[in-house]
C-alpha cells in the first residue's frame, strides 16, 4: 500500500484556545521555485491580505470594530489588569481564528469572559497608553463599549450567523446575523429585491424603503460604473493583482486581468469570463483563488463570502490526483445513478496537489483540505473544473492529530488498527475523489435547466457536499482503485474509510455542536445524512453500547457501499431535477436534528480527552528583499509560529522581524 511521504519533524501544534487548536502551516519547496514564481507569489500574497477585512465585515456588522478594539488593547497593555488582559487575548485569538465572534462550525456566537466594567477599565488604561479605540465621531469610550457590549457579552444578542432552520416566528434572513442583509429585512423583501448582483451585493433598504442591491465592486469610470461597497478594499486587491501581472505567465495573466475587470464592474458576465479563463490556465505552477466564492455562510445560499488562497504546485504529489482526473470519463460512465444524469462527455477536468502559501477570509485560518471550482453548474458542464488537494494542510492536520480521540470511538483493536494503517492513504484518496470526481460529475435533467442552486436554495450546499462525499465513498471500494495503482486493497481500505466516516458522521462531529439540537454547518449536515440514511436503510451499521458509551460499528462494508450507491442515486436525482421539497424532506429526516443526549455524551468523552474540536493555522510569512531603489528583488519565507504575532503583523500593529 502506498502511504504519503512522512512530513519533516518540526513543531506544528502551537497552542490551544478553548475548543480550538492553533498549528503552523509550512510551505516546503518555496526556495526551489524560480525567481519569477516567487515574485508572483509575493504579489498574490499581498492581494490575499488586502481583502481580509471584507470577510470580517461580512461575518459581523461590528466585526471590524471588535477586532480593532481587542487589538488596540493587546498592543497597549500598560495599566491593564493581568487577568483582564488574558481574557481579552483569549477572545482575540478566537476572533482571529473565526474571523468574527461566530464559531465557524456551529455558527453560534461566543462571548468574552469577565465583565463590561473590567473591559471599560482596560479600555481607559489602553487609551492612556496611546491606544486609538474605534470610537465614532463624538463618541465616548463608555458609549463605544455600551454599543459593542451586546456583541461582546450577551450570548442571546444576534446569536447565530447563519440559521438555515430558523426558530418559529422568524425566517432565514431574520434569524441570521450574517452581514449580507440589512437588519430588519425579511426573506420576502430580500427575494423581491433586484438580482443583477446575486453573488456579490449586500441587500439594503433604498430611499423608498424597498430592498435594493449594494454591489461589491471598485467601480470603473471608463465603463460608467460607480464604486460600490468594499471599494477601498477591492481597490487595494486590484493594485496588488496589477503588480502581479508582469510576473505571470500568459494564461495566468489573462485570468488575472479578467479578475480585475470583474472586481471593477461586479457584473456576472465578467465573473463568468474570469472563471472560463481561470479554467484554461491549467499548467501554471503558481495560482490563486481571490474573490466572492462560496455561499455556505448565506442562509439563502446565494451570496459569496470573500476568500483568497495562494499556492504553488507540488509536482511529485500531483501524480496521483492527476491519475484520477485522467480517468474522469470512466468514473462518470460507472456512476450508480440514472444514465440521463451522467455527462456523455466530461470536459476540462484538472487536478493538482499544492503547497498553500496563504489563506485568508473564508479559507483561513480554518482551512479546507480540498477545493473544486467554479461553482456554477453550467460552467462545470461546459468548461470543466479545477481541483486542488492542499497537501501541506493535510500534512499539518496529521502532524497535529491526537491519537486518543481515534481510539475513543473505535469499537475494538481491529478497527483501531485499520484506522492507523489505512487512514492517511484513504483520507487523501477520499478528498481527491470528492473534489475531482464528486463535484466535477453529473448533469442537470432536461426538465431542470439552469443552476440547481436556484431551486434547492438553502439546502443546496448540503446536498452537493453529500453528493461529492457519496461519489468518493462509492468508488473507494471499486477494483479500479487497485487497477489505477491508488489503493492496494480496496476492500480493507474502504472498510477503514467507512468506519471512520461512520464514527465521525454519527458521533464525533456532534462535539462541534455543543448547544441546541440541530446542525447548521453544511458539511456536518451532509455527513450525518449519509450515516443515518445508511444506518436506517441497510444492515451495514450496528448501534452498540458498552460501559455506557455508544458506538456505531460497520459490520458489512459491502452493504455499506451498496447503501451509499442507492443514496447517491437519490441525491443525484434530487439535484438534477431541482427537487426542493424532496431535498428538504431528506435533510429534515436525517441530516439536521440530532439527539442532544447523545451529543452531551460525546462532548463529555472529548472533555475527558482534552482534544480540540477544530484547528486554525498560522500561515507562512513572505517577506520581500528590496534593492536601494525599493524594488522587490526576491522573496523569503519564514514561519511566525505565533497566531498573535501574525495577526498583529497583518493589521500593521506589530512589525515582522527583519529579513
Amino acid at each position: 500500500m502506498r502511504t504519503p511521504d512522512p512530513a519533516p519533524k518540526r513543531p506544528c501544534l502551537l497552542e490551544r484556545v478553548g475548543d480550538a487548536a492553533v498549528a503552523q502551516l509550512h510551505a516546503d519547496g518555496f526556495g526551489r521555485l524560480a525567481l519569477r514564481e516567487r515574485l508572483l507569489l509575493w504579489h498574490l500574497y499581498e492581494a490575499a491580505l488586502a481583502g481580509r477585512d471584507i470577510y470580517v465585515d461580512q461575518r459581523c456588522p461590528a466585526g471590524l470594530e471588535l477586532r480593532d478594539l481587542v487589538e488596540e488593547l493587546l498592543t497597549h497593555p500598560a495599566g491593564i489588569a493581568p487577568g483582564t488582559l488574558e481574557r481579552v487575548r483569549r477572545y482575540a485569538k478566537l476572533f482571529w481564528i473565526n474571523n468574527s465572534p461566530y464559531q465557524c462550525l456551529t455558527a453560534r456566537k461566543f462571548t468574552m469572559e469577565g465583565t463590561p466594567g473590567e473591559l471599560l477599565e482596560a479600555a481607559r488604561a489602553a487609551e492612556g497608553d496611546g491606544a486609538r479605540l474605534p470610537r465614532r465621531n463624538g463618541e465616548t469610550t463608555e458609549a463605544l463599549l455600551a454599543r459593542l457590549g451586546p456583541w461582546l457579552f450577551d450570548p442571546e444578542f444576534e446569536p447565530m450567523i447563519t440559521a438555515k432552520n430558523p426558530p418559529p416566528g422568524l425566517d432565514l434572513v431574520q434569524a441570521s446575523s450574517v452581514h449580507f442583509y440589512e437588519r430588519g429585512l425579511t426573506l420576502a423583501e430580500v427575494e423581491a429585491a433586484p438580482r443583477e448582483f446575486e453573488l456579490n451585493a449586500t441587500i439594503v433598504r433604498g430611499p423608498d424603503r424597498r430592498a435594493i442591491e449594494s454591489p461589491w465592486r471598485a467601480g470603473d469610470p471608463a465603463r460608467g460604473l460607480p464604486p460600490g461597497r468594499y471599494a477601498c478594499e477591492i481597490g487595494r486587491i486590484i493594485a496588488h493583482l496589477e503588480e502581479a501581472l508582469p510576473h505571470a505567465p500568459p494564461a495566468t495573466r489573462a485570468a488575472l486581468e479578467l479578475l480585475i475587470r470583474w472586481y471593477r464592474s461586479g457584473r456576472d458576465e465578467d465573473f463568468r469570463a474570469y472563471n472560463v479563463a481561470w479554467l484554461r490556465d491549467r499548467d501554471s505552477p503558481v495560482d490563486t483563488i481571490n474573490g466572492f466564492i462560496e455561499v455556505y455562510m448565506d442562509p439563502r445560499g446565494k451570496k459569496g463570502a470573500w476568500e483568497a488562497v495562494v499556492w504553488y504546485e507540488d509536482p511529485k504529489k500531483t501524480e496521483l490526483i492527476r491519475r484520477i482526473a485522467a480517468h474522469a470519463q470512466w468514473f462518470e460512465d460507472h456512476m450508480p445513478y440514472a444514465a440521463r444524469f451522467r455527462r456523455p462527455e466530461v470536459r476540462g477536468v484538472s487536478a493538482k496537489s499544492i503547497e498553500v502559501v496563504i489563506e485568508t477570509g473564508d479559507s483561513g485560518p480554518v482551512t479546507p483540505i480540498g477545493i473544486n471550482l467554479p461553482n456554477p453548474q453550467d460552467l462545470r458542464e461546459q468548461h470543466g473544473s479545477k481541483s486542488v488537494s492542499l497537501a501541506n494542510v493535510v500534512e499539518a492536520y496529521l502532524a497535529s492529530e491526537i491519537p486518543e480521540a481515534k481510539r475513543e470511538f473505535c469499537w475494538d483493536d481491529a478497527e483501531l488498527d485499520r484506522a492507523e494503517r489505512w487512514g492517511p492513504r484513504t483520507e487523501e484518496l477520499l478528498t481527491n475523489l470528492h473534489e475531482v470526481i464528486g463535484h466535477g460529475s453529473g448533469r442537470q435533467g432536461e426538465e431542470c435547466p439552469g443552476d440547481p442552486a436556484d431551486r434547492i436554495r438553502e439546502h443546496f450546499s448540503s446536498l452537493e457536499e453529500a453528493r461529492a462525499d457519496l461519489v468518493a465513498l462509492w468508488f473507494l471500494r471499486d477494483p479500479v482503485m487497485q487497477e489505477l495503482g491508488l489503493l492496494d486493497d480496496p476492500d480493507e481500505g474502504a472498510r477503514a474509510a467507512y468506519e471512520r466516516y461512520t464514527r465521525n458522521g454519527a458521533l464525533a462531529q456532534l462535539r462541534r455542536a455543543p448547544h441546541g439540537e440541530q446542525l447548521e454547518e453544511d458539511h456536518m449536515r451532509n455527513r450525518q445524512l449519509v450515516v443515518r440514511w445508511i444506518e436506517k436503510h441497510t444492515r451495514a451499521i450496528e448501534w452498540r453500547v458498552r460501559d455506557g458509551k455508544h458506538y456505531f460499528v460497520v459490520v458489512d462494508p459491502a452493504e455499506w457501499r451498496a447503501g451509499a450507491g442507492r443514496l447517491l442515486a437519490l441525491v443525484q436525482e434530487l439535484k438534477s431535477t431541482g427537487d426542493y421539497e424532496g431535498t428538504k424532506r431528506l435533510f429534515d429526516e436525517y441530516g439536521i436534528r440530532f439527539d442532544p443526549g447523545l451529543r452531551d455524551e460525546v462532548v463529555e468523552r472529548y472533555r475527558r480527552l482534552d482534544v480540540p474540536a477544530y484547528t486554525g493555522f498560522v500561515m507562512p510569512r513572505l517577506q520581500p528583499l528590496r534593492d536601494a531603489a525599493g524594488r522587490v528583488t526576491d522573496v523569503r519565507v519564514s514561519y511566525p509560529m505565533d497566531l498573535e504575532q501574525q495577526m498583529l503583523e497583518w493589521s500593521g500593529r506589530r512589525a515582522p522581524p527583519p529579513v
